[in-house]
């Protein structure tokens, strides 16, 4: 039975019509609010942070229920974590959101041990499974940004969850071969390609215009905007390159300064903050409806003959989503307010 991608055009028309006026300033939300997990590793680079603050400062559109960690580069699930808590305690939500650690290893090393009372991921995992299948008539937006391992260890574990969710995952070069969160679980990758769930690929296609690698914020640009940006946090955070922060703004400015950049001027892909505003106005990117391919020894197969059909977001508005970004971060609205 062919499959089709009707879930996330709903979900987002409803965002839209709901949430943006014609003037194209930020609205107060008056609708349902979308129901969002968070999955990130969020110790990794640097965007990760800005796309949590982004989300979490959208709590008129954005009813986020959790975040969920997993591990790529970041240096192993408890740095990750530590990340992800010091973000939500900049801005005030540690104690009123959940975070649950997520999967440490692959997908391939967990699959054969969902069954058991405690695996790792197993408390992120559980999380999503309880929160997708807690309300059947609106699905939960899954929107991960680093490996898809704690998402494909839901579905392997409780494949009801799939009618319940929508998957919106910041990845891969498609149609070229590569990517970070592609390449540090492609399994997990490919198992959701074949299952009957709703996925939205957000394209990255480093150095191309045509990804989120072409949504770029200078150094300069967030040293002059972020400053002081965001509610004050009730209790000075260390961070991740030591010195003590109480708004997430000092502490933006801070990763920017940490982090090596090229070009001139010196900037940076906010690859994962660009799939959240996907979220929140689909205008922003194009997408196209496409038979799902599979990563074969990490190469596209086309599959052209596939029931199973995904979306492709490309083409990004650069300047509306950055536009929004720092609007947002100088009026926010935080979740669970």
């Amino acid at each position: 039975m062919k499959y089709k991608t009707t879930g996330i055009t709903a979900i987002l028309s409803i965002i839209l019509l709901s949430a943006c006026n014609p003037s194209g300033d930020i609205a107060t939300f008056t609708e349902t609010k979308t129901r969002v997990i968070f999955d990130t590793d969020a110790n990794n680079e640097i965007d990760d942070q800005f796309a949590m603050a982004y989300l979490l400062f959208n709590g008129n559109i954005f009813d986020v229920e959790g975040i969920t960690v997993n591990a790529t580069s970041g240096g192993g699930i408890d740095l990750e974590y530590a990340e992800a808590k010091r973000v939500m305690q900049l801005l005030n939500v540690y104690e009123t959101i959940p975070l649950h650690m997520g999967a440490d290893g692959s997908f391939e090393e967990i699959k054969g041990q969902v069954d058991n009372a405690d695996f790792d991921g197993s408390d992120a995992v559980d999380f999503i499974i309880e929160r997708a299948m807690a309300n059947e008539d609106e699905k939960l937006v899954l929107l991960p940004v680093g490996k898809l391992t704690n998402i494909a260890l839901a579905l392997e574990k409780e494949p009801a969850i799939a009618s319940r969710v929508h998957i919106v995952w910041l990845g891969s070069n498609y149609p070229e071969p590569g990517e970070h969160n592609q390449n540090w679980d492609p399994e997990s990758m490919n198992y959701v390609l074949d299952t009957d769930v709703p996925f939205d690929m957000v394209t990255v296609r480093y150095g191309k215009p045509s990804g989120t690698s072409a949504v770029l914020a200078t150094r300069a640009q967030v040293q002059r905007r972020m400053p002081g940006i965001g509610p004050v946090a009730s209790e000075p955070v260390t961070g991740r390159h030591g010195g003590t922060f109480n708004n997430f703004g000092d502490y933006g400015v801070d990763l920017f300064e940490n982090y090596n950049m090229n070009g001139n001027p010196p900037a940076r892909p906010l690859f994962d903050m660009a799939a959240v505003a996907i979220v929140k106005n689909p205008s922003w990117a194009e997408r196209r409806e496409i038979p799902a391919p599979v990563l074969v020894d990490d190469q596209w197969v086309e599959r052209p003959d596939n029931q199973r059909t995904i979306t492709v977001w490309e083409h990004f508005d650069i300047y509306g989503i950055m536009d929004d970004f720092f609007k947002t971060m100088e009026n926010p609205v935080v979740a669970g307010d």
